[in-house]
């Protein structure tokens, strides 16, 4: 008799994982009875967003639009033995299909310690799927090259923190294949702009430097949930192989650059005049009565190795207006 009173201290029907399948098969069911693509698309971001809130220090806005997602994925074209790092992987929205196309092989970087369990119950039939809770400004991108297959980082960057964390990324150009970001629409303009264009300026150039940088498409504030104040874009960056225009100190270009943009409406005499002199910018072919805006990469490259070359130990602005 007491035998028969003897129970298991989990059975399957309280089991969270048990219960979260469920849970999904029978909202999957409801899914599939609802025919109107609106409706569709509300019980599905109503579900991936029960629990959570949004918080604003992370600057996080989920993505739900299930084309977007799929259009995201699309342009960047996973596949199995693909080393892939996403930034940032929210409730996972990204994340199921990258790793159905990876064959469950995934490292993500996310900050936020309350979805890392979501995460962790949502993807925990793939063993390939690492989770590093970590800042992504301070995370070591290196250590994931672990093998000769170089890393493809893609994420919906939070947007309080994307410029820096781009100039962050670009410092590890030499083991990344490419990579794909959701961005400010702003952002992504100035990195693909041109000489001569009102967006071009440090972010441009810096990230032309090491990249071949494409505009794939914009997204709209409606896709996100809480629904960001300004349009996104989808970028592709891809690290040359080979550099178009190699500069002899990386250090040096930096500085010149941003103390050319210090002061977009001042001319290069006055932004440069404590680094190299107007004569000098003539001898080099260049007028120094342009703004910064005009020059192309290849001219802050032949400025840059003038000054290294000449040992010239100018004062640099520690300012940054074009961030």
């Amino acid at each position: 008799m007491e035998a028969a009173l003897i129970r298991p201290l989990i059975t399957p029907s309280i089991c969270p994982v048990a219960e979260l399948q469920k849970d999904q098969q029978y909202e999957s069911e409801k899914i599939e009875n609802i025919h109107h693509p609106k409706a569709k698309r509300t019980i599905i971001m109503s579900r991936q967003h029960m629990g959570h809130q949004a918080r604003k220090r992370f600057g996080q806005n989920f993505l739900h639009d299930h084309n977007v997602i799929r259009n995201i994925v699309k342009s960047i074209r996973p596949k199995e033995g693909d080393n892939i790092v996403e930034i940032g992987p929210g409730m996972g929205a990204i994340t199921e299909l990258l790793l159905e196309a990876t064959e469950g092989h995934l490292n993500v970087v996310e900050l936020d310690r309350d979805l890392i369990p979501g995460l962790k119950v949502k993807f925990f039939n793939n063993p390939g799927f690492v989770i590093h809770e970590a800042d992504a400004l301070k995370f070591d991108f290196a250590k994931l090259k672990v093998d000769e297959r170089p890393l493809r980082i893609v994420g919906n960057l939070p947007y309080n923190i994307s410029t820096p964390l781009i100039f962050h990324l670009l410092s590890y150009s030499g083991t990344v294949k490419d990579m794909h970001f959701m961005l400010q629409k702003e952002v992504v303009q100035r990195m693909a702009a041109g000489p001569g264009e009102k967006n071009y300026g440090r972010l441009s150039i810096m990230a032309q430097y090491f990249c071949q940088v494409q505009h794939l498409f914009d997204v709209g504030p409606e896709a996100f949930s809480p629904a960001p104040k300004v349009d996104s874009a989808i970028v592709r960056l891809a690290p040359y192989e080979t550099l178009p225009h190699p500069v002899k100190d990386h250090r040096t270009l930096e500085n010149v650059v941003r103390t050319s943009f210090s002061m977009r409406r001042k001319t290069l005499r006055n932004n440069l005049k404590k680094v190299i002199s107007s004569e000098q910018l003539e001898n080099l072919g260049i007028d120094p009565s342009l703004r910064p805006e005009r020059l192309s990469l290849a001219e802050f490259v032949l400025i840059s190795d003038y000054i290294f070359d000449n040992k010239i130990n100018g004062t640099y602005s520690s300012e940054n207006k074009d961030d």
